[in-house]
């Protein structure tokens, strides 16, 4: 049974053809994080380091490997929006992928039109069905277990306004699926899509 195993230690690498760990933690949601920079520049970026973390009061949170414009742009104003990336949007949230530089905006990249907030002075995807404005509560560098900083940022945000399709609303309740979500796998290139054939349900015991 030991060789049905393939073990490795990550500081010395995984010794195969692509990092397993982000396929192995996963599929993960997609981050789609819109921002604006202290003088007017808007930037949106997707962020496969991403999930909720809290209830009351709404804590949702993405993982900024190295300091790229999304981060400086929180630093700068406190706000940013967090954008559902749906089926028929995937493509135009990858083309926001792009390496481009700070200057360029990636709602025009993309194609994309954008809606304003109403709480948070920073837009979000107009197409997008659901979108939550949110305000930065904390940034975190990240570390190894010996305390060595490394260069990724954890961003913490309350969610302090919620914007849904009402076509997604039935009898109160939110249907995940209907959205089509889109979430990131792993390997170079590889997503899923949520559909209402994958749906089950289990109730807590007690």
């Amino acid at each position: 049974m030991q060789d049905d195993f393939h073990r490795y230690e990550p500081r010395a690498g995984h010794g195969l053809a692509h990092d397993p760990f982000n396929a192995i933690v996963g599929p993960r949601p997609i981050g789609w994080i819109s921002s604006i920079s202290a003088s007017g520049q808007v930037n949106l970026a997707p962020y496969s380091f991403f999930n909720a973390f809290n209830y009351v009061p709404p804590l949702i949170g993405f993982a900024s490997i190295d300091a790229k414009d999304t981060l400086r742009n929180i630093e700068e104003t406190g706000e940013f929006v967090w954008n559902l990336v749906t089926r028929p949007l995937a493509e135009a949230m990858n083309q926001t992928c792009a390496a481009v530089p700070p200057g360029v905006n990636e709602f025009e990249l993309a194609g994309l039109a954008t809606a304003r907030c109403s709480q948070v002075q920073v837009p979000r995807v107009a197409l997008s069905p659901v979108a939550m404005e949110c305000r930065k509560t904390q940034v975190l560098q990240l570390q190894g277990h010996d305390g060595s900083k490394v260069s990724t940022w954890l961003v913490l945000g309350e969610v302090v306004a919620v914007h849904i399709a009402k076509h997604l609303l039935k009898d109160g309740v939110y249907q995940t699926a209907e959205a089509e979500p889109v979430l990131r796998g792993g390997g170079p290139a590889d997503y899923f899509q949520i559909t209402p054939e994958q749906l089950f349900r289990m109730r807590r015991p007690g």
